[in-house]
Protein backbone atom coordinates (compact mmCIF):
# COMPACT_ATOMS: atom_id res chain seq x y z
CA UNK A 1 0.00 0.00 0.00
CA UNK A 2 1.66 3.19 -1.26
CA UNK A 3 -0.09 5.53 1.22
CA UNK A 4 1.24 3.62 4.21
CA UNK A 5 4.79 3.70 2.86
CA UNK A 6 4.66 7.47 2.23
CA UNK A 7 3.09 8.17 5.64
CA UNK A 8 5.83 6.21 7.41
CA UNK A 9 8.47 8.03 5.34
CA UNK A 10 6.95 11.38 6.40
CA UNK A 11 7.08 10.31 10.04
CA UNK A 12 10.72 9.32 9.65
CA UNK A 13 11.52 12.67 7.96
CA UNK A 14 9.89 14.57 10.83
CA UNK A 15 11.89 12.57 13.37
CA UNK A 16 15.13 13.35 11.51
CA UNK A 17 14.29 17.03 10.98
CA UNK A 18 11.81 18.10 13.68
CA UNK A 19 10.19 21.52 13.69
CA UNK A 20 10.80 23.68 16.77
CA UNK A 21 7.70 23.86 18.96
CA UNK A 22 6.00 20.86 17.33
CA UNK A 23 5.63 17.27 18.47
CA UNK A 24 3.99 14.41 16.63
CA UNK A 25 2.70 11.09 17.89
CA UNK A 26 1.67 8.24 15.65
CA UNK A 27 -0.49 5.42 16.93
CA UNK A 28 0.65 1.96 15.93
CA UNK A 29 -3.05 1.04 15.73
CA UNK A 30 -3.80 3.69 13.08
CA UNK A 31 -0.86 5.22 11.23
CA UNK A 32 -3.36 7.22 9.14
CA UNK A 33 -4.06 9.51 12.12
CA UNK A 34 -1.39 11.46 13.96
CA UNK A 35 -1.60 13.56 17.08
CA UNK A 36 0.16 16.90 16.80
CA UNK A 37 1.02 19.51 19.40
CA UNK A 38 2.00 23.00 18.27
CA UNK A 39 3.30 25.68 20.59
CA UNK A 40 1.92 29.08 19.63
CA UNK A 41 4.62 30.66 17.45
CA UNK A 42 6.79 33.36 19.01
CA UNK A 43 5.69 36.91 18.11
CA UNK A 44 2.32 35.65 16.86
CA UNK A 45 -1.10 36.30 18.42
CA UNK A 46 -0.98 32.65 19.64
CA UNK A 47 2.38 32.86 21.45
CA UNK A 48 2.31 30.94 24.72
CA UNK A 49 -0.50 28.59 23.74
CA UNK A 50 -0.31 24.82 23.44
CA UNK A 51 -2.56 23.64 20.64
CA UNK A 52 -3.44 20.00 20.06
CA UNK A 53 -4.41 18.87 16.59
CA UNK A 54 -4.64 15.80 14.41
CA UNK A 55 -3.60 14.97 10.91
CA UNK A 56 -5.78 12.41 9.15
CA UNK A 57 -4.40 10.91 5.96
CA UNK A 58 -6.73 9.63 3.24
CA UNK A 59 -6.33 6.15 1.74
CA UNK A 60 -5.20 7.77 -1.53
CA UNK A 61 -2.39 9.78 0.11
CA UNK A 62 -0.11 11.28 -1.30
CA UNK A 63 -2.30 11.89 -4.35
CA UNK A 64 -4.78 13.69 -2.08
CA UNK A 65 -4.03 15.84 0.95
CA UNK A 66 -4.48 14.96 4.60
CA UNK A 67 -6.90 16.90 6.80
CA UNK A 68 -5.44 19.01 9.59
CA UNK A 69 -7.79 19.76 12.48
CA UNK A 70 -7.17 21.55 15.75
CA UNK A 71 -8.74 19.82 18.75
CA UNK A 72 -7.92 22.76 21.00
CA UNK A 73 -10.27 25.73 20.57
CA UNK A 74 -8.61 28.29 18.33
CA UNK A 75 -10.00 31.56 16.95
CA UNK A 76 -8.47 32.24 13.54
CA UNK A 77 -9.70 33.51 10.15
CA UNK A 78 -8.48 30.37 8.36
CA UNK A 79 -9.73 27.78 10.83
CA UNK A 80 -13.37 26.67 10.84
CA UNK A 81 -15.29 26.62 14.14
CA UNK A 82 -14.76 22.86 14.38
CA UNK A 83 -10.98 23.25 14.12
CA UNK A 84 -10.43 22.21 10.49
CA UNK A 85 -7.67 24.27 8.85
CA UNK A 86 -8.47 25.91 5.53
CA UNK A 87 -5.23 26.48 3.65
CA UNK A 88 -4.58 26.14 -0.08
CA UNK A 89 -2.00 23.35 0.17
CA UNK A 90 -4.60 21.15 1.89
CA UNK A 91 -7.18 21.63 -0.87
CA UNK A 92 -7.56 18.84 -3.43
CA UNK A 93 -5.19 18.97 -6.42
CA UNK A 94 -6.05 20.70 -9.66
CA UNK A 95 -7.77 23.91 -10.56
CA UNK A 96 -10.16 25.57 -8.11
CA UNK A 97 -13.65 25.51 -9.64
CA UNK A 98 -14.29 29.05 -8.30
CA UNK A 99 -10.99 30.41 -9.60
CA UNK A 100 -9.65 31.61 -6.23
CA UNK A 101 -6.57 29.38 -6.26
CA UNK A 102 -4.15 28.30 -8.95
CA UNK A 103 -3.43 24.59 -9.25
CA UNK A 104 0.16 25.15 -8.09
CA UNK A 105 -1.12 26.67 -4.81
CA UNK A 106 -3.16 23.58 -3.98
CA UNK A 107 -2.13 20.10 -2.85
CA UNK A 108 0.72 18.41 -4.69
CA UNK A 109 2.28 15.08 -3.69
CA UNK A 110 5.65 16.82 -3.17
CA UNK A 111 4.28 18.38 0.03
CA UNK A 112 5.39 16.71 3.23
CA UNK A 113 4.01 16.79 6.75
CA UNK A 114 6.83 19.22 7.56
CA UNK A 115 5.82 21.60 4.76
CA UNK A 116 2.17 21.42 5.90
CA UNK A 117 3.04 22.19 9.52
CA UNK A 118 5.38 25.02 8.55
CA UNK A 119 2.58 26.51 6.43
CA UNK A 120 0.14 26.26 9.34
CA UNK A 121 2.62 27.88 11.74
CA UNK A 122 3.07 30.66 9.19
CA UNK A 123 -0.71 31.02 8.97
CA UNK A 124 -0.91 31.41 12.75
CA UNK A 125 1.60 34.25 12.50
CA UNK A 126 0.00 35.90 9.45
CA UNK A 127 -3.68 35.02 8.84
CA UNK A 128 -5.06 35.27 5.31
CA UNK A 129 -8.20 37.37 5.66
CA UNK A 130 -8.96 37.45 1.93
CA UNK A 131 -10.80 34.13 2.00
CA UNK A 132 -11.66 33.40 5.63
CA UNK A 133 -13.08 30.07 6.74
CA UNK A 134 -14.25 31.79 9.92
CA UNK A 135 -15.98 34.95 8.64
CA UNK A 136 -16.27 36.52 12.11
CA UNK A 137 -12.57 35.99 12.86
CA UNK A 138 -11.63 37.46 9.47
CA UNK A 139 -13.79 40.54 10.04
CA UNK A 140 -12.48 41.10 13.58
CA UNK A 141 -8.87 40.53 12.41
CA UNK A 142 -9.33 43.23 9.76
CA UNK A 143 -11.31 45.75 11.79
CA UNK A 144 -10.35 45.39 15.47
CA UNK A 145 -6.93 43.90 16.25
CA UNK A 146 -7.36 44.56 20.01
CA UNK A 147 -10.61 42.56 20.16
CA UNK A 148 -9.05 39.86 17.98
CA UNK A 149 -6.13 39.53 20.40
CA UNK A 150 -8.52 39.38 23.38
CA UNK A 151 -10.43 36.49 21.76
CA UNK A 152 -7.19 34.71 20.89
CA UNK A 153 -5.91 35.26 24.46
CA UNK A 154 -8.99 33.40 25.71
CA UNK A 155 -8.04 30.46 23.47
CA UNK A 156 -4.41 30.59 24.63
CA UNK A 157 -5.53 30.52 28.28
CA UNK A 158 -7.90 27.60 27.65
CA UNK A 159 -5.13 25.73 25.81
CA UNK A 160 -3.04 25.77 28.98
CA UNK A 161 -5.73 24.20 31.18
Amino acid sequence: MKALKVILKNYELFQKDPIDGVSIGMSEDNVFQWDVTILGPKDSPYEGGIFNAEITFPENFPLYPPEFKFNTEIFHPNIYDGGKVCISILHPPGDDKWGYEKAEERWRPVHSVNSIIISIISLLSAPNDESPANIDAGKIWREDKVKFQQLVNDCVRKSLQ
